[in-house]
Formats: structure tokens, C-alpha cells, sequence
């Protein structure tokens, strides 16, 4: 499956649409993730706390953005270099329903449950 070029293109553009949307994300709640600044005048402290709260969940879910966007990047790298769908560790083909499920997937079943 992952050998013809119609299953190339496909993997290739689902994984550029979902870098596509991180991108979007992460510019959407980079306000959310700015340092939390407040009038402490005339906000309270249990305010102030829910904001740093938000500023910390933001930075958090930001992070998570960042690591899947290396995977992906990672997997478009190895589907240039004729490499995807092939298992990083020990060269076993993934499974195309775990390819489905994940294009970023490296390593096949075997190989994860090993390394878990």
C-alpha cells in the first residue's frame, strides 16, 4: 500500500493538511500562551491564578503541537527518501491500518510494544 505512489500522495497530503493545522493552532492561542499580565488593582487573586493556569495549559498543549509536528515532519522526510512505512528499528513493514491511524507511525507494533 505504501509502495505505490497513489498511497504516497495520500499519506504525503494528509500529513502536510495536519501540519497545516498545528501551524493554524499554534497561531490561534499564541495569545494564550503570552505572559499572563494583569492590573492587580483591579483583578483578584483567585482571577489572576485562573489566568496563569490558562497561560501554563496553553504552553502545555503548545508543546504537545511542537513534538507531533516533528513526527510528521520526521515522516515526510522518510516518505521523500522511499523510507515510509517501513519500521525505523528494525525494518519490518507498519501496518497500513496503523499508518491510517497515524502517518507519523515509525516504528511497527512489534517494535513499540519492545520499546514500551
Amino acid at each position: 500500500m505504501t509502495n505505490s505512489p497513489d498511497a504516497g500522495r495520500h499519506f504525503e497530503q494528509r500529513i502536510r493538511n495536519e501540519l497545516d493545522e498545528l501551524m493554524t493552532l499554534s497561531e490561534e492561542t499564541a495569545k494564550d500562551r503570552a505572559p499572563v499580565q494583569l492590573d492587580q488593582q483591579s483583578v483578584g487573586r483567585l482571577s489572576r491564578m485562573d489566568a496563569i493556569q490558562g497561560q501554563a495549559l496553553a504552553q502545555a498543549s503548545d508543546q504537545r503541537r511542537q513534538a507531533r509536528k516533528v513526527a510528521l515532519e520526521m515522516a515526510l522526510r522518510r516518505l521523500e527518501a522511499g523510507e515510509f512505512g517501513d519500521c525505523v528499528d528494525c525494518g519490518e513493514p507498519i501496518s497500513p491500518k496503523r499508518l491510517e491511524i497515524d502517518p507519523a507511525a515509525a516504528l511497527c507494533i512489534t517494535s513499540a510494544q519492545s520499546s514500551a
